[in-house]
């Protein structure tokens, strides 16, 4: 009973045993290789696609808004109908002047009978001059109060048509501010309307670079749509005040090709880089090791090792830093802050296709 009590417990403590720990698995991390000392890596900035004309679209008169036939999206062709207002009061008041100026005819006919009566007299001696002037000036007044109704008439029937609001261009709604059964006073706006026949991008420059930028400069601006096509452009204006939350002064690129990218989308625009070579890496690649600088680099033997480096200027696309690196370095361009000196990794190209890693 000793032995058989004494080997129970053996087994029990082996099974209580605590089982070594695997060997973990090297560190996947992404590595970016230096293909030279350096390169003039172009200035590259991200903007929105915009028409170069933008309409704020209003009524001349006041009213309530009995339809609206667009939404924002739409595409519009110039004279299609966009709104309407309640056309009652002004079709009245089109209908009383077009009433004053019948009456202004008649009394024109009126007042031209009784001077040529009058003047038939005056030839027979009959009046005197003081009352044939009377007609005549009574003939003048007719003439003038016709003039006036007419007017008044042609300004009626064009406030009533000025309760049609049409597209004066061809465009896209961008918005659509007012809803059918709102009253709206005359000027306010009501539709934003966008030409098609003209785009441009528009990006925002830091300070400190846009001493470097002119008016007509030529770009290229590269669509966010997943193709690889660019399109020529060229720097229609530059705004004189830098914005004053952003500190960035606002500048728009006219593209110059007809095949334009779509109102509202995303796009780059590439400026080629005067200054001098350097080495572009993304933002997540630089790190700060002993207070300074640095990035990662994979060595020959799959193990990292941290090297200082100069930065040159902080980019929209990424961080410029000087050539100092070897020619073939692989610098680790995510995680970086999870590695340690001399740690083993597994390198992947930042650019190489998805796999399945069936070892992991």
């Amino acid at each position: 009973m000793r032995l058989l009590s004494a080997f129970l417990i053996a087994l029990l403590l082996a099974a209580c045993a605590e089982t070594p720990p695997p060997d973990k698995p090297p560190r996947t991390v992404l590595v970016q290789e230096v293909a030279n000392g350096g390169e003039q890596a172009p200035n590259v900035y991200a903007g929105d696609v915009r028409a170069r004309f933008e309409s704020d679209l209003a009524f001349r008169i006041g009213g309530k808004v009995v339809e609206r036939r667009v939404d924002a999206g739409m595409r519009v062709r110039r004279g299609d109908v966009l709104m309407r207002l309640d056309p009652q009061d002004v079709q009245l008041a089109a209908d009383a002047a077009r009433a004053q100026l019948l009456a202004a005819q008649a009394d024109l006919e009126l007042a031209n009978a009784e001077f040529k009566r009058s003047a038939d007299l005056h030839a027979a001696n009959f009046i005197s001059q003081s009352a044939l002037d009377l007609r005549r000036t009574a003939l003048s007044a007719a003439q003038a109060r016709l003039q006036q109704a007419r007017a008044q008439a042609e300004v009626a029937a064009n406030q009533s048509d000025y309760a049609t609001l049409r597209a004066d261009s061809d465009g896209v709604v961008i918005t659509a501010l007012i809803e059918t059964g709102q009253v709206v006073s005359p000027g306010q706006v009501v539709l934003r309307l966008a030409r098609t026949d003209e785009r441009e991008v528009l990006i925002h420059v830091p300070e400190r670079r846009i001493g470097g930028y002119r008016i007509g400069q030529p770009a290229v601006v590269r669509p966010l749509t997943g193709t690889e096509r660019t399109l020529a452009a060229a720097i229609r204006e530059i705004s004189p005040a830098a914005d004053a939350l952003t500190r960035t002064f606002a500048v728009r690129v006219s593209v110059v090709e007809a095949d334009a990218p779509s109102l509202g989308s995303s796009a780059n625009v590439v400026f080629p880089s005067a200054g001098d070579p350097g080495i572009l890496l993304p933002l997540a690649a630089v790190t700060e090791v002993g207070g300074r600088p640095a990035v990662w680099l994979v060595d020959a033997a799959s193990r990292v090792q941290p090297a200082h480096v100069e930065i040159r200027s902080m980019r929209e696309d990424g961080v410029m830093i000087r050539p100092d690196l070897p020619r073939g370095s692989r610098v680790v361009v995510a995680g970086v802050h999870k590695l340690v000196v001399g740690e083993l990794v597994r390198a992947v190209a930042d650019k190489a296709p998805v796999a399945l890693d069936v070892a992991r």
